[in-house]
């Protein structure tokens, strides 16, 4: 499955913390903004590692699961690849 990943994380501590953890699923195409190609269950225990890392009453961090005919539909201006380009990032587990 591919995911966008996206956050707002209050304190830089924790968003450092939460980038490396993003980063071993995915790869950054914005500051804030991560995709992920990347199993169900990968997407699982990355929730699980980020809401230890989070500040609830302060962060927020989103997924939005895109289907293969979104995947098609991303346009972009600018520097940067394209979703398909990059499936060498894909984690199984």
């Amino acid at each position: 499955m591919f995911v966008l990943i996206c956050y707002d994380i209050v304190n830089d501590r924790r968003r450092y913390r939460i980038e490396r953890a993003i980063s071993d699923y995915g790869y950054r195409v914005q500051k804030s903004v991560f995709e992920a190609h990347i199993s169900e269950r990968a997407l699982v225990e990355l929730r699980e590692r980020l809401c230890k890392l989070m500040a609830p009453a302060e962060d927020t961090i989103r997924y939005y699961t895109l289907c293969k005919n979104c995947i098609n539909a991303v346009e972009a201006d600018g520097i940067g690849i394209t979703p398909d380009e990059d499936e060498e990032h894909t984690i199984v587990v």
